[in-house]
């Protein structure tokens, strides 16, 4: 007979695996000796850590994982992936299926959005047809970061270099139109390239877990209300709204929730500011004859390899108002290297496949080469 497990079992379970986790993540451990030693360099700023970080950003963020953890559990997203591939005949038609509704979300909802969207759904689908659930999302980051460059709206750089331009939403929309459409087009000939043509049929074993009706109706109704309270600025609000309904009706699914995520987000908030700040940054910076469109142009794409695109837009703004390069510099930056997007560090989270960056730059680093071609031509050559 089991012996019944003590109070606060669960609780401890979750602590033990946080901490296994956090010392196999190498990112959040290179992003924490970074913090060391921008501490040790210049201790007088540490007490100005927490200004470093955008918090309205990390409450968005937590609300959203909360959320889609919620779907997820809930069993809807295995039904939904399980009659979405009743209309897939093989596994290339899903994949280039789920890459296009990435990259069409991303246009409206933004990228990372788009991702807590898209993610889920295609790990139900992954399990149910044994596609390669890894490759799939590293295509799907790429999707999301091509489609979000369209529009103002689709990324944060996107919407700091609109309003840095002054330009009509549909001026900016026509800039971005033949970058986008050049690279979703070289994205689906990829993606039909990589995913084979076999059957996509389920495994007849894998059976659908049970639906939690609750658990379904509160993660749905409070998803719309939660994106118009952030984009009222009350994400704040907002996410306590949404942890303590949760703590009260499933408070076991919060431990679910990638909490380290949000820790990466706040230490790269803090690190990248803190290495964008520096006087001799800014004096590389200076050095790089940022006037010449060309200079601007593979600056940016390389800065936001180093540091993510959203800092890169804006520290080089303070170096040339040309939004037009830097929109289309910025947003190639994207690819590449996963610091190249926060979406990018999103989606690998999301595998839960400690190997997932692998994939990742298998793909976007030939990637990054050619949308940098595509970019370069439309932008000086065309």
């Amino acid at each position: 007979m089991p012996l019944p497990s003590r109070p606060g079992a669960p609780l401890a379970r979750a602590l033990k695996s946080l901490a296994a986790s956090l010392r196999k993540d190498t990112l959040l451990l290179i992003l924490l000796a970074a913090l060391a030693l921008f501490s040790a360099l210049d201790p007088g700023r540490i007490a100005a850590y927490p200004g470093l970080v955008d918090w309205p950003t990390i409450a968005a963020l937590t609300g959203l994982l909360v959320l889609t953890q919620g779907l997820e559990v809930s069993g809807a997203l295995h039904r939904l992936g399980a009659w979405l591939i009743g209309f897939m005949a093989t596994e290339r038609a899903t994949a280039q299926c789920l890459v296009l509704a990435a990259a069409l979300l991303s246009t409206v909802l933004t990228n990372d959005v788009a991702l807590f969207v898209v993610v889920p759904l295609t790990l139900g689908v992954c399990r149910i047809t044994g596609m390669p659930a890894t490759k799939l999302i590293v295509f799907e980051a790429l999707a999301v970061n091509a489609g979000s460059a369209l529009t103002p709206i689709g990324n944060p750089q996107n919407l700091f270099l609109w309003q840095l331009s002054g330009v009509s939403f549909s001026q900016f929309v026509l800039h971005m139109l033949p970058l986008v459409l050049s690279l979703m087009a070289l994205l689906i000939g990829l993606t039909a390239c990589v995913f084979r043509g076999r059957s996509a049929l389920p495994h007849s074993a894998d059976l659908a877990p049970p639906l939690d009706r609750t658990l379904l109706t509160v993660s749905l109704l409070l998803y719309l209300p939660f994106l118009v309270a952030t984009d009222l600025h009350q994400a704040g609000w907002a996410v306590a709204a949404v942890l303590t309904l949760f703590l009260l009706l499933r408070p076991r699914m919060l431990l679910r929730v990638d909490w380290l995520l949000l820790l990466v987000f706040i230490l790269m908030f803090i690190d990248l500011r803190l290495f964008a700040g520096r006087d001799d940054v800014h004096r590389a910076m200076a050095a790089l004859g940022l006037a010449l469109p060309t200079h601007l142009y593979f600056t940016g794409i390389a800065a936001s390899q180093l540091v993510s695109n959203v800092p890169a837009a804006i520290a080089l703004a303070e170096y040339s108002r040309d939004w037009r390069v830097l929109a289309y510099a910025v947003n190639v930056g994207g690819f590449g290297l996963m610091l190249g997007s926060m979406a990018n560090l999103i989606a690998l989270r999301m595998t839960q496949d400690r190997k997932a960056w692998i994939s990742f730059h298998r793909y976007a680093l030939p990637f990054l080469v050619a949308a940098t071609a595509l970019g370069y031509t439309l932008l000086f050559l065309s």
